[in-house]
């Protein structure tokens, strides 16, 4: 069998497919040159930067047999009309919790304690001590908004921090998890220091301007699950009149090519789309991929 690996994969996983005899081709084919090769595959390996929908289904129809994603979320396949053709669909959804929790601290700490501006004014000459009086996240309450794997991950590292843990879930109603409380989103939006949303993508967005009006305004948002799950405009409007203190953002509407409003914001503290790019991540994603696929297709 022949795997298309669009967007690349960790070597071991390359490796144990090949061990079990399957074909492995690396190429990058541009999202528009697509649909006219990809024919000539059984399996589509994809991230997040190829789209699988209905037009590249509809090409592969009758030889794709399977479409993986590399990662958590699976919103740039279109899983629905590729399961009513047949095709097998899977992404890797333990693989990145711990990167992706340590991505949402990262922008914590980053917002805490001026890191972004300093690194900027330094590298200026500039020694703006006194401009950069942060807080600590211990004694803090961090509100998670999506309490699955990588909440719970995020809820661990901070309880460690010394961070009171608060959790509301649209599916789930308790959490097992001691330490972690769980509570209406407005209770948890009105109480917490730091926000963190963990939740798959959603239209309309799950934090739009009533809910940003309802935090504290000393309170922080971090998002680095989906853009579109918070409603950009309304978090520009909310950082502009001071209603809030700040957003970590990871992930945006429009990738790669985001809202330089909020990308150039001095209250923003912002990364690509990287909350997964750890070694350790991508090798326990390719190798997840890997036995996916050879536990469904291998001889």
């Amino acid at each position: 069998m022949k795997i298309l690996i669009n967007d690349g994969m960790a070597q071991k996983g390359i490796d144990m497919l090949k061990a079990k005899g399957f074909e492995c081709d690396t190429t990058k084919i541009p999202q528009e040159e697509l649909a006219g090769k990809i024919a000539g595959y059984d399996i589509l390996v994809v991230r997040s930067a190829t789209k699988a929908k209905a037009d590249i289904i509809d090409a592969g129809a009758g030889k794709l047999k399977a479409i993986l994603r590399g990662g958590v979320g699976t919103d740039n396949i279109d899983v629905k009309y590729a399961k009513e053709k047949g095709i097998f669909v899977s992404n890797t959804p333990t693989a990145s919790s711990d990167s992706v929790a340590e991505m949402a601290l990262a922008h914590m700490f980053a917002l805490s304690r001026f890191i972004a501006h300093a690194n900027v004014t330094m590298r200026k000459g500039e020694w703006n001590k006194k401009d950069y009086k942060g807080v600590e996240l211990a004694g803090k309450t961090l509100g998670i908004i999506g309490i699955g794997r990588i909440g719970q991950a995020l809820a661990r590292k901070a309880m460690a921090l010394g961070m009171n843990i608060v959790a509301w879930d649209a599916f789930v109603d308790k959490c097992d998890m001691p330490g972690v409380k769980m509570v209406g989103k407005e209770e948890l939006l009105k109480t917490s220091d730091y926000v963190s949303l963990h939740i798959p993508a959603a239209n309309p967005p799950v934090i739009g301007a009533a809910e940003l009006a309802l935090m504290k305004p000393k309170a922080y948002i971090i998002n680095c699950a989906r853009g579109g799950v918070v409603d950009e405009a309304a978090l520009l409007d909310a950082l502009n009149a001071g209603t809030l203190a700040g957003a970590g953002l990871d992930v945006f509407v429009g990738e790669p090519k985001p809202n330089m409003d909020l990308v150039n914001h001095p209250k923003v503290s912002v990364t690509p789309h990287v909350g997964g790019e750890t070694s350790e991540a991508q090798t326990r994603i390719g190798i997840e991929i890997a036995e996916i696929i050879i536990k469904h297709f291998g001889k």
